[in-house]
């Protein structure tokens, strides 16, 4: 997988530019499980010196997106079955309580809203594009949790999203999946129902279903 430059904002500095390029790419599921990244290779692609580089790898490895090997050696994640189990963990406990603060705040538009990123979803799933497929499903989600306004709890569960990225695309590629997740519908009625217990139930679900695939 080739990485690839993002438009820049000439008023953003040259390290935060490749920074947030590569965050995204990362979470988004662009970069396979434990591809390496070089310094040279990236000053190549972002038409950047070393340092901005050196820089935006620091952050990124310092947020758990890339790591960092005893040699030096900087990749993207690969994850045991039991760090896949721990990540899946976080996300049940931090995103329900994520979705539960957002549902008093759950008004027609953010529904709406929803339903539209679940149609893009759904067309991603239809034609198997893996990377969209993360993309509109991470935005369903956030589209919620923003909803909280708990930044710091949004905060940690984008450094699990970040994390499971790579492994995320792998498992999308290997399955084919055709339909967005069931329990987006189940989210957007317990939403419009207002039932809190059956949020947290689709919620939590739909977070950890994907990854048992990837354990056992």
């Amino acid at each position: 997988m080739k990485l690839q430059p993002r438009p820049s904002d000439a008023g953003i500095a040259a390290h935060d530019r490749l920074y947030r390029s590569l965050r995204m790419q990362v979470m988004h599921g662009e970069l396979a499980p434990g591809q390496a990244l070089t310094l040279r290779g990236l000053a190549e692609v972002y038409g950047v010196s070393m340092t901005p580089v050196r820089e935006a790898l620091r952050r990124l490895v310092a947020e758990g997106a890339l790591m960092l090997s005893s040699s030096g050696r900087v990749a993207t994640p690969e994850l045991s079955n039991e760090r896949i189990e721990e990540l899946a963990a976080l996300r049940a406990l931090i995103e329900t309580e994520l979705a539960s603060r957002a549902l008093p705040r759950a008004h027609i538009a953010l529904i709406d809203r929803m339903q539209a990123i679940n149609m893009a979803n759904a067309e991603a799933a239809a034609k198997q594009d893996a990377v969209a497929y993360i993309r509109t499903n991470l935005e369903f989600h956030r589209t919620l949790y923003l909803r909280a306004q708990a930044p710091a709890m949004l905060a940690v569960a984008e450094t699990v999203w970040l994390q499971l990225g790579p492994t995320m695309r792998a498992l999308y590629a290997r399955l084919h999946r055709p339909n967005p997740p069931q329990h987006h519908r189940m989210i957007i009625a317990a939403l419009k129902a207002g039932d809190e217990p059956a949020l947290r139930l689709a919620v939590r679900t739909d977070v950890t279903q994907g990854l048992r695939h990837l354990v056992g």
